[in-house]
């Protein structure tokens, strides 16, 4: 008759760990109202033939020694390195979640119990331990037990609380891989814009240079003037100024460039030194590289702090069912085989102290002080903020496009402008050398037309860093890979 019961309560538990419930709801994307396109001038012109999906840095940098700091950086940076050792643990806690469904199995080695009592003790000293002695009544020994046995312990995942411990499990993994791409992101933008400014500070340091030298003739003139007296000291006065206010934009320069040559190499995780660059700013960034942008629903998949933070949802979606599934009841298989005995000697006698047991137990939470519904409550609030991340991500991340795209278009025309106004600055100077030799302008029209083509230089060279700027930041907004 036991046995036939025990065919039926056996027949149950394989039908539950057949069946089985899940309780919660699976993840679902929440229902994100994206425009169908970036905010962007009609003027603003991109290729079709690419695929946003395949955005790739290389394509636009044409700077070997842009490039060849950027992989050092992707090799060396801490921040890099910090975040591969992340996806190697969230890998281990993923591998764990795996066995989840597995009993857990403990091997009793040796254990030796000593249970006295005393004559008040409802019991008395009977077993075989004093056999011909006379046992005492106080202290005597009640229960010996010399124990060595293998136990088993499963619990039965009837709730998919295990299989929604996986799936956190596997959306923190993909998570810390979306956050490694997201520093590689900023990386690559940082090392970008910092080399950016390192070949600007050296092109205006050329021109600050290049003005000195040009004030240096102007003032010998003015010199051979003022020594012939048609000219007042007060030209010379003025023509010196000018040429020590070009020559102290060297010293300013110089420091910025040590500065700033310091930021790249503590970006690729090296001591300050001196970093070798390219001398030509308008050949580091393909400008006329036209990419698709796609639409604002490509970010879901392709920006890593978009991915990222839909995996924290995720996460945070399994999380709520957990806690859900721990105020159900649990459902438990347990057994254990081994050698028993009273006696040490008889230990290891076999099969005299073999011993066996088999335990099945449903057991359910009825009052803990409210921890667990508590913890469901704060897991739904927090999937709620996740959500709201998600959504934050999003919005900021269309914004970042869209205001990389105009900045593209604008600094486009403001570096059109720049260039202008340069040329016509060059040819003002060059004017006013001439008419001043001739008589025909005086000396602070020259001294105003070389003031003014130092300063129309320098703000070219800031306008063209600007741009380059704009085009790395469309990159990055897009989640672009190295």
């Amino acid at each position: 008759m036991a046995f036939k019961y025990s065919k039926i309560f056996l027949g149950f538990w394989i039908c539950v760990i057949t069946v089985g419930c899940e309780v919660g709801k699976k993840y679902q994307r929440p229902d994100i109202d994206l425009p169908d396109n970036y905010r962007k001038t009609d003027s603003l012109a991109f290729s079709d033939t690419a695929d946003i999906e395949k955005l790739e840095w290389q394509n636009i940098l044409k700077d070997s020694l842009l490039i060849r700091l950027i992989e050092d950086g992707l090799e060396r940076n801490f921040d890099v390195r910090n975040a591969l050792i992340n996806i190697e643990i969230a890998d281990r806690e993923l591998f764990k979640s795996k066995f989840l469904n597995l009993p857990e199995v403990d091997l009793n080695i040796a254990e030796i119990g000593r249970t006295y009592r005393s004559e008040n003790y409802r019991s008395a000293p009977n077993s075989k331990w004093y056999e011909g002695k006379e046992p005492p009544k106080n202290m005597f020994l009640q229960v010996g037990e010399n124990i060595s046995a293998v136990t088993a312990s499963w619990e039965i995942d009837f709730w998919k609380k295990f299989k929604n411990q996986k799936e956190s499990d596997l959306a923190d993994f993909l998570e810390t891989v979306e956050a490694k791409r997201a520093i590689e992101n900023r990386l690559i933008n940082s090392i970008a814009k910092a080399y950016f400014n390192l070949v600007q500070l050296n092109a205006q340091i050329e021109v600050a240079k290049t003005n000195a030298a040009l004030s240096d003739s102007t003032l010998k003139m003015i010199e051979l003037q003022y020594e012939a007296g048609e000219i007042t000291k007060l030209a010379l006065q003025q023509t010196e100024a000018q040429r020590l206010a070009a020559l102290s934009l060297v010293p300013e320069l110089e420091q910025e460039i040590v500065i700033q040559e310091n930021v790249l190499q503590t970006l690729t995780s090296h001591y300050p030194s001196e970093v070798e660059i390219s001398n030509n700013l308008s050949e580091i960034v393909r400008q006329d590289s036209l990419i698709d942008i796609g639409a604002p629903i490509d970010l879901l998949r392709n920006r890593p702090d978009v991915r990222k933070a839909e995996y924290k949802l995720i996460a945070a979606n399994a999380s709520v069912n957990i806690h859900k599934a721990l105020r159900y009841p649990t459902l438990t298989l347990g057994g254990s085989f081994g050698l028993n005995s009273l006696l040490p000697e008889n230990w290891f006698n076999i099969p005299g102290s073999l011993f066996g047991s088999f335990t099945a137990g449903l057991s359910a939470p009825i009052f803990k002080r409210r921890e667990l519904k508590t913890a469901y409550e704060i897991a739904l609030l927090e999937r709620e903020k996740s959500e709201l991340d998600l959504y934050k991500s999003i919005y900021e991340s269309v914004a970042e496009v869209s205001n990389a795209l105009v900045s593209i278009e604008k600094q486009k025309e403001r570096l059109n402008y720049a260039e202008r106004r340069v040329e016509n600055a060059q040819s003002a100077v060059y004017n006013a050398n001439l008419l001043f030799r001739s008589g025909y302008a005086t000396y602070l029209e020259v001294i105003t037309a070389q003031s003014n083509a130092l300063q129309s230089n320098l703000d070219r060279i800031e306008i063209q860093r600007e741009h380059y700027e704009a085009i790395i930041n469309l990159y990055s907004a897009l989640g672009a890979e190295w």
